[in-house]
Formats: structure tokens, C-alpha cells, sequence
């Protein structure tokens, strides 16, 4: 299977009878993945809107592009980046790679700028992102710290 260059969705399904709102996502690159948004709503404001499961059923794709999943009656827009890295922290083999991929997703980081929180190359990032490397405990651990260290700045 190619990685992808930059996440890019194939098609989405409303995912039906849970507790918590959902999409089966299914990336250009064959790759499928069940997220879950009960967190991501329960955190935003934004997403308010999305709260109603008769609202989060419009859930859309822009036909030939795939670089969003849109509701355009609401005006909300979720970028297949960002769910890229929401299911990877949703899928994660292991505590650290979930700790690492959910504070890029929470942070709304690109490589380049994790990379530099953390102090490491882009290549690290990537690797970490892929699953190529395992996400040393000690990089969770300073993602946790460049959190802590965000909140105390901006006083939250």
C-alpha cells in the first residue's frame, strides 16, 4: 500500500447506534478507520451543532476532492488531515503513539512545527506519525510537558 503524501479521503460512512457519534473513513490509500467524535464534540464549541445525531448524519464529502468532511448547512468543515491523525491516536498500538498522535491532533501541529516543539528533525516526526518508529516514552512524556508548558503560558 503507497502512503499517502497528504491524507486524502475516498469516502465516509455515518457510523449508526453507538453511544457517541462516529465515521468509517476510507483514505485514497485503501486505509480504513472507525473514529469516534464524542471527545472532539464534547471539547469544541464549535461543533456544537454536531452534538445533534440528526445533524451529524449530513456528514458529506465534496464530490471529487476528499480533502474534507463537510456539513454545509452548519458551515463546519473537519480537514482529512486532522482525522488522518485523530485515527491514528484513536488506533494506536500503544500508549505512547496514541499520546504522541492525539497532542499533534489536539494541537493542530504540522510536522514541521512538532518538530520544533519537540526539539527533533521532521524525518522523526514522520516516522512517528507513520508507524516507521516506535514513539520512545520519553517523546510522550515531552509532548506532555510542551502541553503543560502551552496551558501555564496562556494561563489555562
Amino acid at each position: 500500500m503507497a502512503q499517502m503524501k497528504r491524507p486524502r479521503l475516498q469516502s465516509i460512512q455515518v457510523l449508526q447506534g453507538k453511544s457517541s457519534p462516529g465515521l468509517q473513513l476510507e483514505f485514497v490509500d485503501g486505509s480504513t478507520y472507525a473514529v469516534d467524535f464524542g471527545l472532539l464534540l464534547a471539547e469544541s464549541k464549535g461543533l456544537a451543532p454536531l452534538r445533534d445525531p440528526a445533524v451529524f448524519a449530513q456528514a458529506t464529502l465534496i464530490d471529487g476532492e476528499g480533502w474534507a468532511v463537510v456539513w454545509p448547512e452548519h458551515d463546519i468543515q473537519i480537514g482529512a488531515d486532522t482525522l488522518w491523525l485523530d485515527a491514528q491516536a484513536q488506533n494506536a498500538p500503544d500508549e505512547n503513539t496514541r499520546i504522541f498522535a492525539q497532542w499533534r491532533a489536539r494541537n493542530g501541529l504540522s510536522l514541521a512545527n512538532a518538530a520544533q516543539a519537540l526539539g527533533v528533525s521532521t524525518r522523526t516526526i514522520s516516522a512517528y506519525g507513520s508507524g516507521k518508529r516506535a514513539v520512545p516514552r520519553y517523546m510522550a512524556l515531552a509532548c506532555k510537558g510542551w502541553t503543560a508548558e502551552q496551558a501555564q503560558r496562556t494561563g489555562h
